[in-house]
């Protein structure tokens, strides 16, 4: 190896622990944050009257959860494209900046944070939540059945793909430049927002703050979309998914 080479790997190695470290840092700073929330006072939340302001914190809520819930996930992914765009830059490339890349994968999970806001918002003036879940077992039900059924789509497995396989994604879909950054991390984002946002609504079953279900999600989808395992895991979750809201709907 010559010693322009041995430069750039040991420049990549830099890169890799710089990045890695402001990953952690971030995700880190959101987990701080759910921990100090998990023990808030569900019930006195739920006598709030929404207004912009709460609607403000209440999005928040859900985006700093998603990004404690996500990140981690996509990690492997982020320090790819920080080797890539190390190697452009020493070949003369426009510098694209993993910032951006990464800024724009948690703006396509603010929209999703968007979403389920105002869908929080919808279930709490139906009166169907109590601490932080929903009290109906009929629409408790549903979303169990509904986020099992996604389980079994060849929309799930097509994103899933798309996260499972960073160098894949990159290879097809690489833009060079800032711009280029910014719409490959939505694009990504995207990708993993279409494989788990069902998966996020559970949340409303188990309690939208419950540290336990929040971990084993996070847990849960991390392995989903890091480690190969075939379709056996995603469609054994689903088939349970499926069973259980099919017994919240039978039971007496």
């Amino acid at each position: 190896m010559s010693y322009a080479d041995q430069s750039v790997e040991r420049l990549l190695h830099k890169d890799r622990r710089v990045v890695l470290a402001l990953l952690i840092a971030v995700t880190l700073a959101s987990w701080a944050y759910l921990l100090a929330g998990a023990g808030m006072d569900m019930s006195a939340m739920e006598t709030i009257t929404w207004s912009p302001g709460y609607a403000v914190v209440m999005f928040f809520m859900w985006w700093i959860m998603m990004i404690a819930m996500m990140l981690p996930g996509a990690t492997p992914m982020i320090l790819l494209f920080a080797s890539v765009n190390r190697r452009q830059r020493e070949q003369g490339s426009p510098y694209v900046p993993t910032s951006l890349f990464t800024a724009s994968y948690l703006l396509a999970w603010a929209g999703f944070s968007l979403a389920a806001t105002l869908l929080h918002w919808a279930i709490h003036q139906a009166g169907l939540l109590m601490h932080m879940a929903v009290t109906s077992e009929l629409l408790g039900a549903g979303i169990l059945i509904t986020a099992g059924a996604y389980q079994l789509t060849p929309l799930k497995q097509a994103c899933l793909r798309h996260c499972r396989m960073p160098a894949m994604y990159i290879a097809t879909h690489w833009r060079p430049g800032p711009r280029g950054a910014f719409i490959m991390g939505l694009q990504h984002g995207a990708f993993c927002l279409g494989c788990c946002w069902v998966l996020m609504l559970l949340l409303f079953v188990g309690g939208v703050m419950n540290l336990y279900w929040i971990a084993g999600l996070a847990i849960y989808v991390m392995i989903e979309k890091t480690i190969s395992t075939g379709n056996w895991l995603d469609y054994g979750l689903g088939v349970i998914l499926i069973a259980v809201g099919g017994w919240l709907l039978v039971q007496p």
